[in-house]
Order: structure tokens, then sequence, then C-alpha cells
């Protein structure tokens, strides 16, 4: 699982130079609403170098490829490599576009000799169709993750994106990926916001409680707090360990189910612990 992702324009020399410095879990190459399309080609041309050069110093590379199909599997065909963990698909509107996506996806990794399944794919929802049908998407073979596009998603609502208008979709994305065991990535709050940081670590709270898994991030200052926020503290690590001994303690007597500090932990209660360590 990845809690922050920073987005990085292919063809800005400049900021490929550091982005691995950032902090983020993992850096996103953009191919698409970043560049210019008098640019992609130039952009498409270079990020396997790029993507090589990231790697190279540590960071974990995904690609952000076109919407339009011809360029999607332009986009492919030029990134694809064992120095790329990752793909972005945007614009998801639907199962059988996730579905295409995907399948593109391991028809180049055949031709580049990987391993079918080494790229993952995060399907980026950024409409009300998308999001209406987010179940249907989360069950596409081969999708690693689902991402909510705020930006894109606010224009087609005609508003503002805010925590009212992006709260329901936010709980869809994160029902539809739990359902399928997939990344969530999102929060009911512009991805633009990077000035007001105390209201943007308010929504990555509220999107963690509510099941978001981590975020698209466009600036560095919003990786610190991506990181933080999608992460356990440590009040919440003593609580989950205390859990497994005391679960631990019950099963060596024989029962079911224990009291701790006045809750009752159950088998549930005590998958939620392991999860939080990292056990399982």
């Amino acid at each position: 699982m990845y809690r922050s992702f920073l987005f990085v324009p292919a063809n800005d020399e400049k900021r490929v130079a550091r982005v691995h410095e950032r902090g983020a879990d993992a850096v996103i190459l953009d191919l698409e609403d970043a560049v210019a399309a008098a640019d992609k080609d130039q952009a498409r041309a270079r990020v396997g170098a790029i993507a090589a050069a990231l790697r190279a110093k540590g960071a974990r590379v995904f690609v952000r490829i076109n919407s339009s199909w011809r360029a999607a599997l332009a986009d492919l065909e030029a990134s694809l490599s064992a120095d790329v963990a990752g793909v972005i698909a945007p614009k998801v509107n639907d199962a059988a576009q996730a579905r295409i996506v995907a399948e593109m996806v391991r028809e180049v990794e055949a031709a580049r000799g990987l391993a079918a399944g080494a790229t993952q794919v995060i399907a980026l929802v950024e409409t009300c169709a998308g999001v209406l049908d987010a179940a249907a998407i989360a069950a596409v073979p081969g999708l690693t993750g689902l991402a909510l596009g705020s930006e894109d998603l606010s224009v087609e609502l005609g508003v503002a994106p805010s925590a009212a208008s992006l709260d329901l979709p936010c709980k869809q994305i994160a029902l539809a990926a739990a359902s399928r065991g997939l990344m969530a990535l999102g929060a009911p709050v512009s991805i633009a916001e990077f000035r007001d940081l105390d209201a943007y670590a308010a929504a990555m709270d509220a999107a963690r409680a509510i099941g978001m898994s981590g975020v698209f991030c466009i600036h560095p200052a919003q990786v610190e707090i991506a990181n933080a926020r999608f992460a356990p503290s440590e009040t919440e690590l003593a609580d989950a360990r205390a859990i497994l001994a005391a679960w631990e303690a019950a099963q060596r007597e024989g029962r079911a189910v224990v009291s701790l500090n006045g809750r009752m932990i159950d088998a549930p209660v005590v998958k939620r612990a392991l999860r939080l360590v990292g056990r399982t």
C-alpha cells in the first residue's frame, strides 16, 4: 500500500530532478494533464529514461497515461519496463474501459518480456458515471487500486471541490476498493489545496476514517502530511499490540472472546489489529 503519490510533469526537467527527494511513497510521471498537447511526444520519448534514473535513486515510479486509446497505447509502449511500478489510467468511466486498459498493459508487458502482472494498474475515477460504477470497475482483473479525481468530478458536478461534495464519492471509492482488496486513493478536498495545510490535514484524517488508504499529491508540502495521516499513530499501534497480547493470552486459555479496558475483543477486532501492525 502507498500513502502518498507525488505528481510531476514528465517534461519538467527541474522538478523531475528532485522529485525523489520529496519523501513520497511513489512518484507519478505525468504524461496527461500536466503536459501540453504539443509536448506529449517529447515527454513520451523521455519517460523511459527518466523512470530508470529515478528508480536508480530509490524511487518507485508510476506513469499517468493519456485517456484516448491511441495515446494510451503509445504511452504504455514508451514507458513500461522493470523501472515502472505501475500506471495510472485516467478518466475511467466504467468497467469496460478499465478492462481494456488492463488488457493493454498485459499485452505490452508480454511484448517487453515482463512478467504478467508486474505492472500495477490504478483506475482514476473522475466522473459521476465512474463513481456510480466503482464496484464494477474494482472487480476488473488486474487492477490494484481505485483513485478519485476530485477536480474533474467537481467540474461535472458544477461545484467547487469540498468535503460536502466529495464525502460520498470518497466513501463509494473506499467501499468498492475494499470489497476487492485494492488501494483506495483520494480525500474529500481539492488536490490543488496546498496553502491551507491544516484543512488539508483534516481532510486526510477524514479520508482515512472512511477507509481511504492514500492520496495523490501535487505539491511536496502535501506529502509529509499524507504520510503521517495515513500511517498508524503510536497510540494506535500500542493499542493494537495490547489487543494482540490479550488475544494470545485468551487463546492459550481456550477462550474465543476477551475483555480489554472495557472493550470486547473478538476475531474481527484482532484482524484489524493485525493489519495495523503489519503482521498479515
